[in-house]
C-alpha cells in the first residue's frame, strides 16, 4: 500500500465542500407522513369542506363501490380530507381587494375556530408572483397570518424562474420578522404549472433551480394539469394527467426532487364523477386509474377536487398498498435475515420497501406492515 494518513486528509479536505453542499442540498429521502391527496376549495366556498365525507359516501350509497368498501368508508367517516388547501388563486378568481381582504379574515376564523378536528394538513394557495398579481398574493398571505398562525402550508402558483422562488424566499423571511415566528417556519410548494419551469430559456431543468432558490423552504413539488399542458399546447379535449407532455414534465420534477427531502404531487383530473350513472361510474373508472398509475410511478400525493372523487382516491390508494404489502414484507424479511432469493435487493432497495409499507401504514391501507414501525423507520432512513 502507498497511500497515508496524509493522503486520506488530503482527499477529505479536497471533497469537504462537495460533501457539505450533498448533506444540504440530498438530505434524502423525507420519513413522515405525506398526505395521499390535496383537496382545493375556493375560498368563498370553504364552510362545507366538513360535508365532503358526507357527500362521498352518499356517492357510494347511490353506486356501491365493492373494493376495500368497508375500509374506505371507515376512512371516509374518519378522515374524509388528508390536506386541504384553501385557494385564493384560480379558483378564487380575481375580486377587488375589500372582497379577497374579507374572505382571507373568513378563512383564517373558520380555520381558527372550527369545531372537531381539522384535517391533518391544512394550507391556503396565494396567486402568483407575475406582476399582475403579485401585490395581491402579499397582501393575502400577510392578512391571513396576521389572523392565523398555526402551522400551515402555503402555495406558490404559476411559478416560471428562480427570482419568483428567491423573492417567496425574502418574503418568509420579512413575515417571519414580522410576526415574531422562528426562523424557517414558513415554507411553500411550487407549482409546476409552465414549461418555462421545467426547461429554462438555457435548456437547463429550471425545476432543480427552483429547489436550490428555495434554501430549504421547498416542501413540494405540484404538478399543475391543466395550466402546463395548456401552455405546451394540447388540445383541451387531449390535456390529462397521462398525457406525454404530462409524463415528461413529471419526469423532470422527480429527478429533480429525489432525495432532497421534497415531495411530490401530481394534478387533478377535471372529469367529474357528475351527471348519469353512466358518467358518474366512467369518471370513477378513469379517477381510479389515473390514481393508481402515478402511484406506481411514485407520485404519492394528487389532487382532488369533488367529494364524490374522494371514495376511488382512497379505494386505488388502499388496493395499491395491499396488493404489495406481502411481496415487499417477504424482501424485507430475506433482506434483514440474508437470505438468498430470486431477488438481489440492494439497501436502496430496502429503504424503498420500508418506505412502502410505512406509507400504506400512515393512510389507513395497512393496519399491520410485517415489521414493527421503529424497525421500518431505521430501514427508510
Amino acid at each position: 500500500m502507498r497511500l497515508t494518513e496524509d493522503d486520506y486528509a488530503e482527499f477529505d479536505v479536497r471533497l469537504a465542500a462537495h460533501d457539505a453542499f450533498l448533506r444540504s442540498r440530498y438530505p434524502g429521502t423525507p420519513v413522515g407522513r405525506q398526505p395521499v391527496h390535496t383537496v382545493y376549495i375556493p375560498a368563498d366556498k370553504l364552510g362545507g369542506f366538513r360535508s365532503w365525507g358526507d357527500a362521498a359516501l352518499a356517492s357510494m350509497t347511490d353506486f356501491p363501490w365493492p373494493e376495500a368498501e368497508a375500509e374506505v368508508r371507515a376512512k371516509l367517516a374518519r378522515e374524509p380530507i388528508e390536506d386541504l388547501r384553501v385557494d385564493f388563486e384560480d379558483g378564487y378568481g380575481v375580486r377587488p381587494d375589500d372582497q379577497e381582504d374579507e374572505a382571507v379574515r373568513r378563512v383564517a376564523k373558520i380555520l381558527a375556530e372550527a369545531e372537531g378536528p381539522l384535517p391533518p394538513f391544512v394550507g391556503i394557495r396565494i396567486k402568483s408572483l407575475e406582476a399582475a398579481t403579485r401585490r395581491r398574493a402579499l397582501r393575502t398571505l400577510d392578512l391571513f397570518l396576521s389572523s392565523y398562525q398555526d402551522a400551515f402550508a402555503i402555495t406558490l402558483p404559476k411559478v416560471s424562474g428562480v427570482d419568483q422562488v428567491a423573492a417567496m424566499v425574502t418574503l418568509c423571511e420579512k413575515l417571519e420578522r414580522s410576526y415574531g415566528l422562528p426562523a424557517g417556519r414558513l415554507s411553500f410548494e411550487i407549482q409546476i404549472e409552465l414549461p418555462a419551469a421545467v426547461l429554462g430559456a438555457d435548456g437547463g431543468a429550471t425545476v432543480a433551480r427552483l429547489i436550490t432558490a428555495a434554501d430549504g423552504r421547498c416542501t413540494g413539488l405540484h404538478y399543475g394539469t391543466y395550466d402546463y399542458s395548456a401552455a405546451a399546447g394540447v388540445a383541451a379535449a387531449y390535456q390529462a394527467l397521462d398525457h406525454p407532455v404530462a409524463d415528461y414534465a413529471k419526469a423532470v420534477m422527480q429527478a429533480a426532487a429525489a432525495q432532497t427531502g421534497v415531495h411530490l404531487s401530481d394534478g387533478s383530473t377535471n372529469v367529474l364523477p357528475v351527471g348519469t350513472p353512466a358518467e358518474i361510474r366512467a369518471a370513477w373508472q378513469l379517477h381510479y386509474r389515473l390514481v393508481r398509475r402515478s402511484l406506481e410511478r411514485g407520485f404519492y400525493q394528487g389532487w382532488d377536487l369533488h367529494p364524490a372523487q374522494l371514495p376511488t382516491r382512497y379505494a386505488a390508494t388502499y388496493a395499491f398498498f395491499r396488493d404489495g404489502r406481502d411481496a415487499a414484507v417477504e424482501r424485507l424479511h430475506r433482506y434483514l435475515a440474508r437470505q438468498e432469493s430470486g431477488i438481489a435487493d440492494e439497501p436502496a432497495t430496502a429503504r424503498a420497501l420500508a418506505g412502502y409499507l410505512l406509507r400504506g401504514l400512515d393512510c389507513g391501507a395497512l393496519t399491520d406492515a410485517g415489521l414493527p414501525r421503529s424497525d421500518l423507520l431505521v430501514l427508510a432512513r
